[in-house]
């Protein structure tokens, strides 16, 4: 109850603050604009049509991803790729890194590496949007829906054979592309003008949207008696343990000690004193399992550009959730892209050599080489657990959709992002209100120097 109380105390007091207020309100102004578009259809497509197609096949190969974009894809809209051509492209940009000097010398260059990669970034994520896009909008043209035994397409009559079908099919590319790089644009203003990292407020918003409508699904399953109320208290029950379970492992870390030398300055003793450097359990946060989500949809977007091909369908449900080969790969890219990114936001010899300059150290260890070998050690032994707690809360209930006869993916990967994203939100909210206080105490002490002078 103790993180929950402070939760609600930093959000109230942050509306008392002028600057953070603003702030809350342009984020929230940004998520309303992001969650509108996802409801605007792509020109050409029959909404209604396109629902009944995702009624009458709950399983398709896109569910997953429909909910990492609020149900826009399964509407059509303009918003369908949602964010994760972006998240892909810098998964590619991030990976090459590794592997081409020119692009590992801008990483290690500060801001301006940084605004370099980012512009290549945007360009890749328009290319794999187009390319995600011509897919999408080839399989819409394929999708029939069965109305009264007889298969009609998805699309409006005026495009659905013919030239206008290669009409449409340009102008969903366009459509999809522009929606896109919208979002993404939508996500730097939040990340520069507003609060917590945009990217992944863009996604909590994705996810947060779709979760009205599945608890009215499931309590439809409940009205018509085809839940039993025992299930339900257990499928809550399941919902309360996970997030309770992801806010102990996200509050968790592993603390080192450090030492600051005595110095003696002028009569007096300075330093001396004991801290400590902490190290999340789960140091990498919910961007492994964002990555690697991003990588498994890859099957299904291939899939898609090949329609009604028979072996190829079959090899892209194997990669449905909830299936084996899709369990145990998600696993594998969660464990791979937590100790990757990890490797990326942690340098131990950077840490060491900080420490060094700083005159810190830890007690029993040598400075230098020996503490960054002890850090990497540490870090290493802490990102272990770190990323099978990752794999497990994000493989594990996908597999009680089915046991439970749930209308709905339980969706461990959706709770970690959003339990994940809101606690980072909220820290950074309390470092604000912080920050602001103590201005506050400056101007006041400065007010009172003014009036004794």
């Amino acid at each position: 109850m103790e993180p929950l109380k402070r939760a609600i105390n930093a959000f109230a007091n942050a509306f008392r603050v002028e600057d953070l207020r603003k702030k809350l309100l342009f984020t929230l102004g940004i998520l309303i604009i992001f969650r509108i578009g996802a409801h605007i259809s792509i020109p050409g497509v029959d909404p209604k049509a396109l629902a009944s197609f995702f009624s009458q096949n709950k399983d398709n190969l896109f569910g997953l991803y429909d909910t990492f974009t609020g149900g826009a894809f399964a509407r059509a809209t303009i918003f369908a790729l949602g964010i994760m051509p972006y998240i892909s492209a810098s998964i590619i940009i991030q990976i090459m890194g590794a592997v081409i000097p020119q692009i590992r010398l801008l990483q290690k260059e500060g801001a301006e590496g940084r605004a370099k990669l980012n512009q290549w970034t945007r360009y890749f994520t328009v290319v794999l949007a187009a390319v995600q896009g011509w897919g999408i909008s080839i399989w819409l043209s394929s999708v029939k829906v069965n109305v009264n035994g007889v298969g009609a397409s998805v699309l409006l009559e005026d495009f659905a054979t013919g030239a206008g079908n290669w009409g449409f099919r340009l102008l969903a590319v366009l459509t999809m592309v522009t929606g896109t790089v919208f979002i993404m644009y939508l996500g730097e203003q939040i990340t520069s003008r507003g609060v917590g990292n945009g990217i992944s407020l863009i996604i909590f918003a994705g996810i947060v949207g779709n979760l009205p409508r599945s608890a009215f699904m499931e309590y439809e399953q409940f009205a018509a008696g085809n839940q039993p109320l025992m299930i339900e208290i257990v499928v809550i029950a399941l919902v309360v343990a996970i997030i309770g379970f992801i806010v102990f492992i996200e509050q968790a870390n592993r603390r080192i000690p450090l030492q600051s030398p005595k110095r003696v300055v002028g009569r007096k003793v300075m330093g001396g004193q004991s801290s400590y450097l902490p190290f999340k359990v789960n140091t990498a946060g919910v961007i492994p399992v964002i990555f690697a989500s991003s990588i498994m949809f890859v099957p299904a977007m291939i899939a898609s550009w090949f329609p009604n091909t028979g072996w190829i369908e079959s090899f892209a449900a194997a990669f449905l959730p909830g299936h084996v080969a899709y369990s145990v790969i998600f696993g594998l890219l969660i464990i791979f892209f937590t100790f990757f990114y990890t490797a990326i936001q942690y340098n131990p010899s950077d840490i060491a050599d900080n420490l060094k300059k700083s005159g810190g150290f830890i007690p029993g260890v040598r400075p230098g080489r020996k503490t960054a070998e002890y850090i990497d050690n540490i870090l290493t032994r802490i990102t272990l657990p770190g990323a099978i707690f990752l794999a497990t809360i994000s493989v594990g209930p996908l597999h009680l959709k089915d046991a439970l006869n749930m209308s709905f993916y339980i969706g461990g990967t959706s709770v970690l992002i959003v339990v994940g994203v809101a606690l980072d939100t909220l820290r950074q909210i309390e470092a604000q209100l912080h920050t602001k206080n103590y201005e506050g105490f400056l101007k006041h002490g400065r007010i009172r120097g003014r009036m004794a002078s």
